[in-house]
C-alpha cells in the first residue's frame, strides 16, 4: 500500500551510493538541500493527489537520486554560456560585444590565476598603484599627456562630470542630448553629477554662435556627445570639434569629447562612414576624451579618460574613481589589447578589426564549405542551402545604418522561427537571424575555431527540424 511511511528517509538518501556520488560533485550542504526539496514535492503531490493503493509507486531511492541530480545541475548550471555568432553584428551588445584576442585571453587568465604587481612597485618594494598599468599604452597610442581607466564608458563620463562641473554649467548642443542602450541619457548624467546643464542650438542645427552666447555665463565646460548610435540626416548643421574647442579655450573654459565606440583606427579603410578618432579629437583640442574599452577599441569592457595631465590627475584623487575603478582583469586584458595596436598587428590579433577587415572573397569561401558540408544531412524536399549576398554591420552603438558587404549560408526550410529556437537549444548555442523567411549564417562574425561546433550544430538542429 502507498504510504509516506515508505518514503526513505533523508538520512537513507545520504548514505545511498547515488547520493554520495552527487554530494561528492556537489558539496553535502548543497545536496542536502536538493534531497530535502525532492522531498518535500513528492510529499505535497501524495497530498494533492491523494494516493491509495491504485496510485503508482512512490519513487524508490534511485528515482529520487536522478530527481536530486537533475536539480542539482540546474542550481550549478552556469548561465553565462559561450554561444556561436553567426548573426552577422560584429559588435553585439546581447552577446558580449568584443570577444578578447588570444593574448588579451592569456593575460585575463593569468591575472586571475597568479598573485601579480596590481598596486605593487616591484622597483622600490613598496604600494604602488593600479592606474599606471595601462596609462603609458594609452599616451603612447594617443599622444594624450595622461590616461586613466575606470570600469566603462558611463562612468567615465560621470566621474569627469563630478570632478570638473559640480554644481558648474555645463554647455552641450540639443542634438546630442542623446540615450544608449540601457536607459543611459546624457541628461540624467550631468543631473546625476550635480552639473548645470545649458543647451545650444536646436534639434537639427547649432553653430558656433550659439555657444559663444552660451558663454557669456560663467562656465566649466563644453561637452560634446558623440551620436555613435543614430544619424542625423537631412537639414542639419553643427561646427567643427576644432572650432568649439578653440571658443571653449578662449573663454578659459574646458572643452570634453564623450566619443563612445572611441576608434583607435580609421573605419573609413574598410568602407565605412569615418568614425571621430581619439587621437583626432586631442589633436582638434579637446582637453579630455571619454570612450569605451569594448567597442571599436576590441578589450574587455573598460571607461577609458585621456587628456591633460592635470585635469587627469584630479579624476584619479575623486572619491568616485576608487568606486569606478577597472579591475586587475580588465586592466590585464586592456593593456594586451592595446599592445596589439602599438605594435601595428590590430588587423590580424583583435577579432573586431579581423571580422571587419575580412575579405568577401574569404567570406564566400567559408560559407561554400559550409553549404557542402551541410548538404550532405539536408533532405532536398525539406531544405534548400544557397549562399547569397548579404550585409553585416558593425553594431554596438557604432557606425548606425553602415553595411559591410558579406556572403551568407541561406537555409530555406519550413517553420524557420523553430529553426532557431533548436539552434538556440543546442550545447553550444547558435545565434543566427531570418532574412526574407530564409534563416541565414554569416561567416563575418564566426570564430573559425567554432566551425566545427557551428557544423555539428546544424547537423543536430536539422535532424531535429525535419523528422
Amino acid at each position: 500500500m502507498n504510504s509516506l511511511r515508505n518514503l526513505p528517509s533523508v538520512d537513507q538518501l545520504l548514505s545511498a551510493p547515488t547520493i554520495e556520488a552527487l554530494i561528492q560533485g556537489n558539496g553535502r550542504p548543497l545536496t542536502l538541500s536538493a534531497v530535502r526539496l525532492v522531498l518535500d514535492e513528492i510529499r505535497q503531490s501524495y497530498h494533492e493527489k491523494e494516493w491509495n493503493e491504485n496510485s503508482p509507486a512512490l519513487p524508490d531511492v534511485e528515482q529520487i537520486a536522478l530527481s536530486v541530480k537533475r536539480l542539482l545541475e540546474g542550481w550549478t548550471a552556469p548561465t553565462l554560456t559561450p554561444v556561436i555568432n553567426a548573426s552577422g553584428v560584429v559588435l553585439h551588445t546581447n552577446l558580449g560585444r568584443a570577444p578578447l584576442s588570444r593574448a588579451a585571453q592569456e593575460a585575463v587568465a593569468a591575472a586571475g590565476r597568479d598573485y601579480l604587481n596590481l598596486e605593487y612597485d616591484l622597483g622600490r618594494g613598496k604600494r604602488g598603484s593600479r592606474l599606471l598599468h595601462a596609462d603609458e599604452l594609452l599616451q603612447r597610442l594617443t599622444g594624450a599627456e595622461a590616461a586613466v581607466v575606470v570600469n566603462n564608458n558611463a562612468s567615465a563620463v560621470l566621474l569627469t562630470l563630478m570632478t570638473l562641473a559640480r554644481r558648474r554649467r555645463v554647455v552641450i548642443s540639443r542634438s546630442q542630448l542623446v540615450e544608449i542602450g540601457g536607459g543611459f541619457r546624457i541628461p540624467e548624467v550631468m543631473k546625476q553629477s550635480g552639473a548645470k546643464l545649458v543647451e545650444v542650438g536646436t534639434t537639427n542645427r547649432v553653430h558656433v554662435r550659439d555657444f559663444e552666447q552660451a558663454l557669456q555665463e560663467p562656465a566649466a565646460l563644453i561637452m560634446r556627445a558623440h551620436s555613435s548610435n543614430f544619424r542625423l540626416i537631412g537639414f542639419t548643421a553643427e561646427p567643427e570639434l576644432s572650432e568649439i574647442a578653440t571658443l571653449a579655450h578662449q573663454y578659459g573654459v574646458l572643452m570634453v569629447d564623450d566619443l563612445g565606440s572611441g576608434a583607435l583606427l580609421d573605419t573609413a579603410a574598410f568602407g565605412l562612414q569615418h568614425e571621430p578618432m581619439v587621437q583626432e579629437s586631442l589633436a582638434a583640442g579637446s582637453d579630455l576624451v571619454c570612450f569605451s574599452g569594448d567597442k571599436l577599441v576590441g578589450g574587455p569592457q573598460a571607461g577609458i579618460i585621456v587628456g591633460k595631465a592635470d585635469l587627469v590627475a584630479k579624476i584619479k584623487k575623486h572619491p568616485l574613481a576608487r568606486a569606478v575603478r577597472a579591475d586587475k582583469l580588465c586592466l590585464a586584458g586592456l593593456a594586451a589589447t592595446l599592445t596589439h595596436y602599438l605594435k601595428d598587428e590590430a588587423l590580424s590579433e583583435v577579432p573586431i578589426w579581423r571580422m571587419i577587415s575580412m575579405k568577401s572573397e574569404t567570406i564566400r569561401e567559408r560559407a561554400l564549405r559550409w553549404c557542402g558540408e551541410i548538404s550532405n544531412v539536408c533532405d532536398p524536399a525539406k531544405v534548400t542551402l544557397s549562399v547569397i549576398e548579404g550585409r553585416s554591420t558593425v553594431g554596438g552603438g557604432s557606425l548606425p545604418e553602415e553595411m559591410l558587404p558579406t556572403y551568407l549560408l541561406a537555409m530555406t526550410i519550413r517553420k524557420p522561427d523553430r529553426m532557431l529556437a533548436r539552434l538556440r537549444e543546442g550545447p553550444m548555442p547558435v545565434i543566427a537571424r531570418i532574412e526574407h523567411e530564409k534563416v541565414v549564417f554569416d561567416p563575418r562574425t564566426v570564430n573559425p575555431a567554432q566551425e566545427s561546433n557551428l557544423i555539428e550544430a546544424l547537423h543536430a538542429a536539422l535532424q531535429q527540424v525535419t523528422k
